[in-house]
């Protein structure tokens, strides 16, 4: 295989334990692998140079666990982590499995089962603080309607924004070092699901009464069910520093969510997404979502994981390579043509500035002239991922 491309601690993957734990259902065929014991997963991705992992409520808890078994789990999952040096990165709560949730948890029209879910999301956070994780997501694959005239979104959202800012305020009451990521999906399994995209996620934050403590967890296979570009909803939630976690994955676009192991689908895409991460030096956690194949059994589970780590590793290698490469870099340089003066003038209002940007002469035919070689830095791109350059 070449260069084994070995994770270290330090480039701070994680994966979901409900990733190796995923058993090979579908809506169409009964699982094809035996059930993982999480703590088992835990200690597994550990010993395979994984950073962290993220974990469902009932990933580590099942529904009804008496509470000294409960506090056993925690106990045992804090010691596995030790001994082989990961730790809890992110915390959710699964408010979509039991038939409870199957008309939504924070939007359903049922006052009793929102209830429920806020007492189920507060034991959740619990449990992420005494695992040490620092972010909690908020997935909400029930919150939607496949039926228009059973829910006013506008009702929906408002119920939804008064869970979040309970349980912001129940952290701060609390203590906990712990921030909120809400995850966006179009669909599936609702027909549709309330906020459906990074940008109305991100849009929504900003209408929450603590959105210092509120971001976004974007997840490629979601973005691209929408027929959106990975790169492009990061990027724009890297900028507004609301990218408070993310989930890596490969999807071909327009379908059911495929959760596809990263890399294996639209490679520069992918490689966009890495080279975003590494050039803004984001300091989060690198998390994969995303499940093996169904014909694999468990030794196919690590198999995924392994070549999700490396597909990460080796477009991290090609990012650097994209930087070092005179040519492009070159042509790029070319393309991005500064003026100091203009530049000041419109980096800030103000009359004069406005007044001298007003009185410049410009010449768009002359502007228009000039080429812009995408075509040439697409190439060499193309080239670079191929490993030709």
């Amino acid at each position: 295989m070449g260069k084994t491309y070995k994770p270290a601690k330090s480039d701070k993957f994680a994966f979901g334990l409900w990733t190796v734990m995923n058993r090979g259902a579908d809506p169409f065929g009964a699982p094809t692998r035996k059930p993982l014991d999480p703590l088992e997963a835990i200690r597994r991705l550990g010993e395979m140079g994984v950073y962290g992992y993220e974990f469902h409520d009932n990933d580590i808890i099942p529904i009804g666990t008496p509470a000294a078994q409960r506090d056993k789990l925690i106990k045992r999952a804090k010691q596995i982590g030790d001994s082989v040096g990961i730790r809890a990165t992110m915390a959710t709560c699964n408010m979509f499995s039991h038939p409870v949730f199957k008309d939504g948890a924070f939007t359903s029209n049922s006052a009793k089962v929102r209830a429920y879910a806020l007492q189920k999301a507060m034991n959740a956070i619990d449990v992420g603080a005494e695992l040490g994780a620092k972010v909690f997501v908020f997935w909400g694959g029930r919150e939607g309607t496949e039926v228009d005239s059973s829910k006013d979104p506008a009702v929906a959202l408002k119920r939804y924004r008064e869970a979040i800012d309970f349980l912001c305020e129940y952290v701060l009451d609390n203590g906990y070092d712990m921030k909120f990521a809400v995850e966006p999906k179009p669909n599936e399994p609702r027909g549709d699901i309330f906020l459906a995209t990074a940008g109305s996620a991100l849009a929504f934050t900003y209408t929450c009464a603590h959105p210092e403590m509120i971001g976004v967890n974007p997840e490629i296979e979601h973005i691209r069910m929408s027929g959106l570009n990975s790169y492009h909803e990061i990027c724009q939630l890297l900028e507004a520093g609301k990218l408070f976690d993310i989930h890596l994955g490969a999807q071909k676009p327009l379908r059911y969510d495929q959760d596809i192991r990263f890399g294996a689908e639209d490679l520069k895409e992918s490689f966009f997404v890495v080279k975003a991460l590494e050039d803004y030096k984001w300091p989060g956690t690198r998390a994969f979502d995303a499940h093996p194949y169904r014909t694999e059994n468990e030794a196919g589970v690590w198999d995924f994981v392994e070549g999700c780590m490396r597909s990460y590793l080796i477009l991290r290698e090609k990012v650097a390579a994209f930087n070092a490469d005179p040519e492009i870099q070159g042509i790029l340089a070319e393309i991005n043509e500064g003026n100091r003066a203009l530049e000041k003038l419109m980096s800030g209002y103000s009359r004069e500035s406005a007044a001298e940007l007003k009185a410049r002469a410009f010449d768009p035919d002359a502007l228009a002239k000039k080429q812009l070689r995408y075509e040439k830095l697409d190439q060499l791109t193309q080239e670079l991922l191929l490993g030709v350059r």
